[in-house]
């Protein structure tokens, strides 16, 4: 199902789109690393024999380790900057790529030290791990953080992370402050990099606790002032499509909150059995000085239970987050691909976007066309292209290919493409669009499946 509507001219609006921060924040983390690096350099005269080696090699991973552990918890902080100018699920596969580092430093780390003071004093190694961790100071409370570090690690594995629900996950991954906090001791106590060096050991506290007022800023004190000063609660709560609900949220001056078409929330519902789990989802309409809009598709245990909520459930809401938004353009002609519930944001977009639009609506049957009504609507209005992707009567799926794309958009490869859908789906278009001549600088795509 096509639908098309004549556009109206309008004159071009010079765009400026903003760069992102990402390389310089990359550069800036890969600077502290080698910073560490060099701590245990100026520290060293010199290395002998194999005990020296392994000791030497241990204590470097410990240093890069500690450090990793900060990046970790400060990309955990969901600072503005990160969250909405480099894109969430940027900053969650940093986090995912920066606990892998972490975790792998660590074991070198434990078998290196352990390994090379168990040569210095001739000892084995089971021996020597029991010195360790009974008779050095710090070392307790170090060894309880290495057993947590390891389960959350565990636990964030893919194959892990599909056998178990959101929320053991979720505080299963909180534990990550406990870890951090219960090993801190041992690297100023232990480390010979900092004992006796004032500034080294400055600085060290100066990382952790800098990380630690993020987190308590970002994430604790930020949000209790937004949740306090907005008051939501639901509104009404209606059906789009089958399993798909629609959530109205009421608040005072929501204006006030900066959202975007195109950003999210993590929203938390005070009612039985969901006050525990925060949840991403977009706004799937332009938000307004009193509302906000929501559309949700029942897949999991929290996003079933969204159809029961009743008006006046209050609601704690953290962000907005993403940047998914009209600040990435940099053409004046927009193609919005959307499968499944993907359409939430890029309908928020398909009516605020300026210039040439054409969406295109991926989905099995007419039915499940989310929202396709007000898409309509929109269309009629601004004079722009519905594009309909739905299975053939017998179920057969629709090609999507570089060549049916171009057929269909003329000009593609001179469109910002807003792409929203499950991963896989994400994915695939992702290499389509690429293959039909799209710019990897102008395909704008944010996936809260990690």
């Amino acid at each position: 199902m096509t639908t098309v509507y004549e556009r109206r001219a309008a004159p071009p609006v010079p765009l400026a789109p903003r760069r992102s921060p990402a390389g310089a924040v990359l550069a800036l983390l890969w600077s502290g690393a080698a910073a560490v690096v060099l701590l245990w350099w100026f520290d060293t005269a010199s290395v002998v024999g194999a005990a020296g080696w392994l000791t030497g090699a241990g204590r470097i991973a410990g240093l890069l380790c500690g450090y990793a552990c900060a990046v970790l918890v400060g990309l955990m902080a969901r600072v503005p900057l990160l969250e909405r100018r480099i894109g969430s699920d940027r900053v969650a596969r940093w986090h995912a790529m920066a606990g892998r580092y972490t975790v792998c430093l660590l074991v070198v780390h434990v078998v290196l030290i352990l390994a090379g003071y168990a040569a210095q004093d001739g000892f084995s190694v089971l021996r020597e791990a029991v010195t360790v961790v009974l008779d050095y100071p710090e070392m307790l409370k170090a060894t309880a953080g290495t057993v947590i570090l390891f389960a959350v690690g565990v636990t964030s594995a893919r194959a892990v992370r599909r056998r178990t629900g959101h929320e053991f996950w979720y505080y299963t991954h909180l534990l990550t402050y406990a870890a951090v906090f219960l090993a801190f001791g041992h690297q100023v106590a232990l480390g010979a990099e900092f004992t006796g060096h004032v500034l080294a050991t400055a600085a060290w506290y100066a990382l952790y606790l800098g990380v630690a007022a993020l987190v308590v800023w970002f994430r604790i004190l930020v949000p209790v002032r937004l949740n306090l000063r907005h008051r939501m609660r639901v509104e009404l709560v209606h059906k789009e499509a089958p399993g798909v609900y629609s959530v109205v949220v009421r608040g005072h001056r929501l204006d006030e909150l900066g959202a975007l078409p195109g950003q999210f929330f993590r929203w938390r519902f005070l009612a039985e059995g969901m006050a525990w789990t925060s949840t991403p989802y977009s706004l799937s309409a332009p938000p307004r000085p009193d509302l906000l809009r929501i559309t949700v598709k029942a897949l999991g245990d929290h996003s079933a239970a969204v159809p029961l909520l009743r008006p006046g459930t209050r609601v704690w809401a953290e962000g907005p987050y993403g940047s998914m938004t009209a600040d990435r353009r940099s053409s004046h002609k927009s193609l919005l691909i959307a499968a499944g519930v993907g359409i939430t944001p890029l309908r928020a977009l398909f009516e605020t976007l300026p210039g040439d639009v054409t969406l295109l609506y991926r989905a099995r049957t007419a039915e499940d066309l989310a929202l396709g009504g007000e898409l309509e609507a929109i269309a009629r209005g601004r004079g722009a292209r519905v594009l309909c992707a739905l299975n053939g009567p017998r179920g057969e799926r629709p090609r999507l290919t570089a060549e049916s794309l171009s057929a269909a958009v003329p000009d593609l490869a001179g469109h910002d493409v807003y792409l929203c859908g499950p991963h896989a789906f994400a994915r695939d278009l992702y290499e389509v669009l690429r293959a039909a001549g799209v710019p990897d600088r102008r395909i704008h795509h944010e996936s809260f499946e990690l």
